[in-house]
């Protein structure tokens, strides 16, 4: 089995990886999340779109992205350990990190087949929708209704602290 840390590869290393596995005639699939913690609605989202292909690339947004997207006080664990517990994932084929508040470039660059998101999207709210239909990426909605945010998790957490 492949330790986690060879799974984690630099956007250029892996453009090069995925173009192979395109020539073998393999569907990669990317997805994409902050994964702040680590959850079963997380589990069940990249265990989806794994299903949608040969290859699942995770991109995993960076401590500076999440400060961002998510505020003060987040992430709680830094990109590094995010990203080798995504990779850990036996679902999980690679994982790159990434700055940019969408995935665009990304999408740009890697060109996978598939480009999942969860069900807190539909087809029509992906932010990445038109650059995926104009490469001709399809978009698939994928795992289990959002109910598993972190931030609810984090929520419940304090109230047990304080109950």
């Amino acid at each position: 089995m492949r330790e986690a840390a060879s799974k984690i590869v630099h956007r250029d290393a892996l453009r090069h990886k995925l173009a192979e596995h395109k020539r073998r005639g393999q569907r990669v699939v990317f997805a994409n999340g902050c994964f702040d913690t680590l959850h079963v609605g997380h589990i069940r989202y990249l265990e989806g779109a794994q299903r949608e292909g040969d290859i699942l690339v995770v991109g995993v947004n960076d401590d500076s992205s999440v400060r961002n997207l998510k505020g003060a006080g987040r992430p709680v664990l830094d990109e590094n350990a995010r990203a080798l517990l995504v990779a850990a994932l036996r679902c999980v084929d690679y994982v790159v990190l990434f700055s940019e508040p969408t995935v665009e470039a990304l999408l740009e660059e890697l060109r996978p087949d598939v480009h999942a998101k969860g069900t807190d999207y539909t087809a029509e709210t992906v932010p990445e929708r038109a650059t995926a239909v104009r490469l001709g990426i399809r978009m698939a909605i994928v795992g289990d209704p959002k109910d598993h945010a972190t931030r609810s998790l984090f929520d419940s957490i304090r109230k047990a602290a304080h109950d």
